[in-house]
């Protein structure tokens, strides 16, 4: 009779160590690691609460409501985009000008490819749109192609804050007819939205981009492709892909939803200056 266990959680004939991956422990061994983290993510969900309370406390801007933007519908004012609701949360998507569907910005897609169903926002009585820089023709088209349901509005040539800068989560309030800017968020403030980030995070291996503090050996996730470079280890180097799922910034490139859309096929370039080969 053989003395050698087939039970997978011993290890009398198994490496302790893989390179490149967490060291192996018994069960009890990971649960007190895992209870020491637990009391670092609590004060990080309570520092988190703690800001979410002075973001409600911040000051407010009042802004002309009347301004118009425009939509399916033609030029509307800013204020219909309330929907009759108290609150407004909007999504500023850059635009590329002239450029076709795989050129336009990676970053917003993520954002926007995230905020496809403002439901429980609407639930809670707060509205949500997607606002962009890009003439009103060239929007309604992508609008289409990427099968946003939520509402898209042009912003173009108006003012901030409804208009200009763009790539950011911005807040308004509504009291009557008076419209109030309370909140805008700069920097990696989008990845609020992003619950992909927030997965991978939880993950081994994370997000694979060079900023992260990594354990020392572990790998450098990213493909690379015989005259189609990714760009592994660089943030946010797996936003777009080829057509066979190689990240790759290239021409033939385009942010990775796009290729789960109908009517998507590989291109030969961006058509937006200084990003084609």
């Amino acid at each position: 009779m053989s003395t050698t266990s087939d039970d997978p959680t011993t290890s009398d004939h198994r490496s302790s160590v893989l390179p490149g991956r967490p060291p192996i422990v018994d069960r009890a061994t990971w649960q007190t690691a895992r209870d020491e983290l637990l009391v670092r993510e609590k004060a990080h969900t309570r520092a988190g609460d703690a800001l979410a309370a002075a973001r409600r406390r911040l000051p407010m801007v009042e802004l002309d409501g009347t301004v118009e933007v425009t939509g399916p519908d033609g030029p509307v004012p800013f204020l219909d985009l309330f929907q009759g609701r108290d609150e407004l949360i909007v999504y500023k998507h850059m635009w590329y000008d002239g450029a076709p569907h795989q050129g336009q910005c990676e970053g917003c897609t993520t954002t926007a490819w995230h905020l496809k169903d403002a439901v429980y926002l609407n639930a809670r009585g707060v509205s949500f749109a997607v606002l962009t820089s890009g003439s009103w023709d060239e929007v309604a088209a992508y609008v289409e192609f990427m099968g946003y349901t939520q509402p898209w509005y042009s912003v173009r040539d108006v003012e901030a804050p409804v208009g200009e800068e763009m790539g950011c989560i911005v807040s308004f309030l509504r009291d009557g007819e008076r419209v109030f800017l309370t909140y805008s968020t700069t920097g990696r403030g989008n990845e609020v939205v992003n619950g992909s980030l927030a997965l991978l995070d939880m993950t081994p291996y994370g997000r694979g981009e060079a900023w992260e503090d990594n354990p020392e050996g572990w790998p450098v996730i990213g493909s690379v492709r015989e005259g189609h470079p990714a760009d592994g280890g660089q943030a946010c180097w797996y936003w777009r892909s080829d057509a066979d799922g190689v990240a790759t910034w290239g021409p033939t490139s385009r942010p990775v939803p796009q290729w789960t859309r109908p009517g998507a096929a590989p291109v030969e370039t961006l058509g937006r200056q200084g990003h084609d080969h």
